[in-house]
């Protein structure tokens, strides 16, 4: 079973269609900690900024611990969405700093192109490119997003994209997975990754 995780703060139901679009026979939205670590694979979606979600995540009974429990302790395969990536980071500088979830240590912070005459948020389709010889797959990709979230370790990040800058796209180590755009929204490119990401 595929859990994805319901805390008030996310696009579930198209991830959840996604997901099946990709061949997962088995997807259910959940909010009941129980659920989600008897879970095969996990998925946080996320929309809004930082605080809001990780104040929905950590104001929905039992969930963290559940997550802490099913992905840190079970080493069951995770996939962040937009700001559900951004939440693995240590602390998210949006609207005040605010505490992740600390999974993969780093920093959110705001987009700032180079290019003051490109638009934030950064919302449209932009290439995802493999970063540090990851082989991660390379596609169009929906993205939006006002933060970025860069991990301390430059070998976490698996793949970029450019907004009048380079900045991560694509986040991982072992079992736990972030990305910046939306794959349920990211059409061949977003279904193909979710496929890879169920096979792995």
């Amino acid at each position: 079973m595929i859990a994805v995780v319901d805390y008030g703060a996310g696009n579930l139901r198209s991830a959840a269609r996604a997901l099946a679009a990709a061949g997962a026979c088995d997807v259910e939205i959940t909010s009941d900690p129980a659920r989600i670590v008897a879970a095969d694979r996990i998925v946080l979606p996320g929309v809004g900024a930082f605080a809001q979600c990780i104040g929905a995540l950590r104001g929905a009974a039992g969930i963290e611990p559940a997550l802490a429990e099913a992905v840190w302790k079970r080493g069951t395969p995770f996939l962040g969405i937009c700001v559900g990536m951004q939440l693995l980071a240590s602390e998210g500088h949006e609207h005040g700093v605010h505490q992740g979830l600390g999974w993969l240590p780093g920093i959110v912070t705001r987009l700032i192109p180079d290019d003051r005459a490109l638009k934030i948020p950064h919302m449209g389709w932009n290439r995802v490119s493999a970063a540090n010889a990851s082989g991660a797959a390379e596609g169009d990709a929906y993205f939006v997003h006002s933060y970025r979230f860069d991990p301390e370790d430059p070998a976490d990040v698996r793949a970029t994209s450019d907004h009048g800058g380079i900045f991560p796209a694509i986040v991982a180590r072992g079992n736990i997975t972030g990305v910046q755009f939306h794959p349920e929204k990211s059409q061949t490119y977003g279904l193909a990754f979710l496929k890879a990401w169920l096979a792995a």
